[in-house]
C-alpha cells in the first residue's frame, strides 16, 4: 500500500490519500479522542502523541498536529493508516455522516444553499482536506461549520467571505453573509 501526502493551506494540517475509498459518503470529523470511540482507525490516529484532530473524507484523511514537527509524526502517521487498512477493520463502526441533507423542513433558500455548497464548495474545500457543513439560515446570514483542514485555517474566513459568501450571495439574493460557526 502506497499512501500519498498533501500539504493543505493550514500549516498545522496534513493531507493523507491511501488510494481508496476511506468514507463511502459523508464525512467524520473528530476534535478528541472521547469523540473518536465510532472509529477503531481514529482511536489509533489518537493514541500518537501530536494528533490533535482527525477527519476523514470520500478517499482521504486529515490529520490535524498540536504544533509537532511533520517529520516526527508523518512516519508513525503513516504506519498507522497502512496498519488499519491492510487489516481490513472498517473505519467507522456505525454509519453516521456529518453531511448536511435537505429536509421536509427545508424551505426553498435552505435548499438552494444547502445544494449549492454541495455541489460548488464542497468539492473545493475536500481538495485541500477539509469540509464545510451547512449549520443555518437566519436573516440573511448562513452558518456553516468548517472541518478537517479548514478548521483554524489561517485561509478560512477569506474562502468564506471572498469565495463562498461571493457565491451564495450571487446566486441567492437572500444571503447577505456568511460566518463560520
Amino acid at each position: 500500500m502506497f499512501i500519498q501526502t498533501e500539504q493543505t493551506p493550514n500549516p498545522a494540517t496534513l493531507k493523507f490519500l491511501p488510494g481508496e475509498t476511506v468514507l463511502e459518503q459523508g464525512t467524520a470529523n473528530f476534535v478528541n479522542a472521547e469523540e473518536a470511540s465510532r472509529s477503531p482507525l481514529a482511536v489509533a490516529l489518537f493514541a500518537i502523541p501530536g494528533v490533535a484532530g482527525v477527519f476523514f473524507g470520500y478517499d482521504f484523511i486529515t490529520i490535524t498536529s498540536d504544533g509537532r514537527d511533520w517529520a516526527e509524526l508523518k512516519p508513525v502517521i503513516l504506519g498507522t493508516i497502512m496498519e488499519h487498512f491492510t487489516a481490513g477493520i472498517p473505519v467507522l463502526t456505525t454509519v453516521s455522516g456529518d453531511v448536511a441533507e435537505a429536509s421536509e423542513d427545508d424551505d426553498e433558500i435552505v435548499s438552494q444553499i444547502k445544494e449549492l455548497l454541495e455541489t460548488r464548495v464542497r468539492p473545493a474545500v475536500a481538495r485541500d482536506g477539509g469540509d464545510i457543513v451547512f449549520h443555518a439560515f437566519r436573516e440573511g446570514t448562513v452558518y456553516l461549520h468548517m472541518q478537517g483542514a479548514c478548521a483554524g485555517c489561517p485561509s478560512s474566513t477569506a474562502t468564506l467571505k471572498y469565495g463562498i459568501q461571493n457565491l451564495l450571495k450571487h446566486y441567492i439574493p437572500e444571503v447577505e453573509n456568511v460566518e463560520a460557526v
